[in-house]
């Protein structure tokens, strides 16, 4: 015959749980978020080091933790300094920690800028992002699970427009790259307050590189700047290979080696020299 009384329940030792509030799926995933990452957020430094297992020398280093803080970023380096390599870490960073970024390659030649694109791609494949893909219009160009986007291009007229919300440009081989196309191509981080990065040796004290370098215009204060000579590769480029470079020329080895800003041969009168004829105070009409 059935009990008339029902049996207690169980107590649970659980406690009890709370109810879900409106930030609960807001929140959720930020609890999850890895360590590593967040740190190679904050630090390309540490995302060359961790993960993509690069080991910088002291002054690679030096730029990658430092110039992050900055906007504007031009190195002016030696042939062999490692600043495309240094810049494709610093575009492989923006990918990967900020989606949806869009990130130009400009360079006097579609080849120079394709190979810089080739050392972004070879460190995001060791992100092991799964497959990559190309955006349909862009011949070299790829895109990201997380929506960002990488587009290399010659500087030449045809590439100038069309571009907009960019994250970040670099330009290859600035110095060789006119100015009508570097100032076509700064309005397009505009919208985005985009990062401009330029890394070149020196082509004569002409040019926007040359100004952005030197900190001539009004905004000098904005760039991170950092001159590398072939003494800051020791002993990576050897003394021997030095030695046998500065018997070519001392215009040459200043120049390419040393990256100093040369007057070219090919002007009648330098830079300078122009600036000191000019006489601000003379009415040239009264010559007449």
């Amino acid at each position: 015959m059935p009990s008339l009384f029902l049996k207690p329940r169980a107590r649970s030792i659980l406690p009890p749980q709370p109810r879900p509030s409106f930030w609960s799926p807001i929140l959720k995933p930020i609890q999850f978020i890895d360590e590593r990452y967040a740190r190679a957020v904050l630090s390309p430094l540490f995302f060359a080091i961790a993960f993509l297992g690069f080991s910088p020398e002291p002054t690679q280093a030096h730029i990658l933790q430092n110039a992050h803080f900055k906007k504007r970023i031009a190195l002016n380096c030696n042939r062999q300094y490692g600043k495309s390599t240094i810049a494709a870490i610093l575009i492989a960073h923006r990918l990967f920690t900020q989606p949806n970024s869009l990130v130009l390659i400009v360079a006097p030649a579609g080849r120079q800028a394709g190979e810089t694109f080739l050392k972004v791609l070879d460190f995001l494949y060791l992100l092991d992002l799964g497959p990559l893909h190309s955006d349909r219009i862009n011949p070299h160009s790829v895109v990201l699970p997380n929506g960002s986007r990488l587009v290399s291009l010659p500087a030449v007229e045809g590439t100038t427009r069309g571009f907009s919300s960019v994250s970040l440009i670099l330009f290859d081989e600035a110095s060789r790259i006119k100015d009508r196309i570097y100032f076509a191509f700064r309005p397009m981080v505009a919208v985005a307050k985009g990062d401009l990065i330029l890394i070149s040796t020196p082509n004569g004290r002409r040019g926007f590189f040359y100004r952005e370098v030197i900190g001539l215009d009004r905004d000098a204060n904005q760039w991170f700047r950092h001159t590398g000579p072939v003494t800051d590769c020791l002993p990576r480029i050897s003394q021997d290979v030095i030695d046998e470079e500065q018997a070519k020329g001392d215009s040459y080895f200043r120049q390419e080696w040393l990256c100093q800003f040369l007057e070219s041969a090919i002007y009648a009168m330098d830079e300078l020299t122009i600036n000191n004829l000019i006489k601000q105070y003379v009415e040239a009409y009264k010559w007449l």
